[in-house]
């Protein structure tokens, strides 16, 4: 069993005792006074449920704690992702096909640029592909037309420049997965991107009306085309071997146990509230009777 407190411990900690302390002088009053039986059942109910609550905010947790965000080492890849999520996106293909980047690289620090008309970063760069694969499961498609296929080539352009000053060991390697445009009046956006900062990847084309775009594409950064309409897989990358790098565990089975303590702690809470209206009912007076 593992606590993951919502509050600093020593704070958690203060409130038990202040709480404790307060249910003390209560009983000693209780019992000074000579209260019934009841009373001290109220007592321990109301005391029970502070407690539970005490241990409900610490946050216990049985089995696996799952597993953590992993530091790559510096010449671990840094990968960027850029996907296409315009309504044309065949997306179940790409959210495989990420997967399977995740799996081939799985000491490598991930970024995902999502674009149609406009580019966003829906995952910085960071090692945390196990959170990750939770995004990439969601991702779903805009809803609107065929965007710029150069929408991501500035935010792209940053990012390699970033990553290039953070993590100057690393290779990076740029997966474009897009469907591509058809011809427009507007012409696209074209990837400038930085001179020899793009070491592997490959533009893969999920529909054959956008093929001639996205070879234009793949040919501005510097990556192979890979038609995946037509069932080609994606290229191994062959690059040199990572040094330095930790291992993602395999992530277990939890059980948080903090809502079941909240729940009792919310009946007892209910059943005193109750018996509290209740004493009111009866001790009320009547409408129109003065007191003595």
């Amino acid at each position: 069993m593992t606590l993951h407190p919502v509050l600093p411990p020593l704070i958690l900690a203060l409130i038990a005792v202040a709480l404790l302390t307060a249910r003390v002088i209560t009983f000693r009053r209780l019992r000074r006074d000579g209260h019934s039986r009841l009373a001290m059942w109220r007592w321990g109910a109301v005391t029970s449920a502070a407690v539970l609550l005490v241990l409900a905010a610490m946050r216990p947790v049985f089995g696996d704690d799952g597993a953590p965000p992993r530091v790559a080492g510096e010449t671990a890849p840094n990968v960027f992702v850029l996907l296409d999520r315009s309504a044309g996106m065949d997306m179940p293909a790409a959210r495989d096909d990420i997967d399977e980047l995740l799996d081939r690289h799985p000491d490598a620090r991930f970024a995902l640029i999502g674009f149609t008309s406009r580019p966003s970063v829906d995952w910085p760069l960071s090692a945390d592909t196990w959170s990750l694969r939770s995004i990439v499961a969601a991702m779903t498609a805009s809803g609107s037309d065929a965007g710029d296929v150069g929408a991501a080539a500035n935010l792209l352009r940053y990012q390699l420049i970033s990553a290039a000053q953070q993590y100057p060991r690393a290779r990076n390697l740029v997966y474009y997965l897009g469907a591509g445009a058809s011809e427009t009046d507007i012409p696209p956006r074209k990837f400038t991107l930085p001179e020899g900062e793009v070491s592997g990847g490959a533009v893969v084309g999920y529909t054959p009306m956008g093929e001639a775009s996205l070879r234009a594409v793949a040919d501005q950064i510097g990556v192979p085309f890979v038609p995946r309409f037509d069932g080609a897989a994606l290229p191994a990358d062959t690059g040199p071997a990572q040094e330095g790098q930790t291992t993602q565990t395999a992530a277990g089975e939890r059980y948080e146990v903090y809502w079941a303590l909240a729940a009792l702690a919310g009946v007892l809470v209910l059943a005193e509230l109750f018996l509290v209206l209740r004493d009111l009912r009866r001790t009320r007076l009547p409408v129109g009777q003065v007191p003595p």
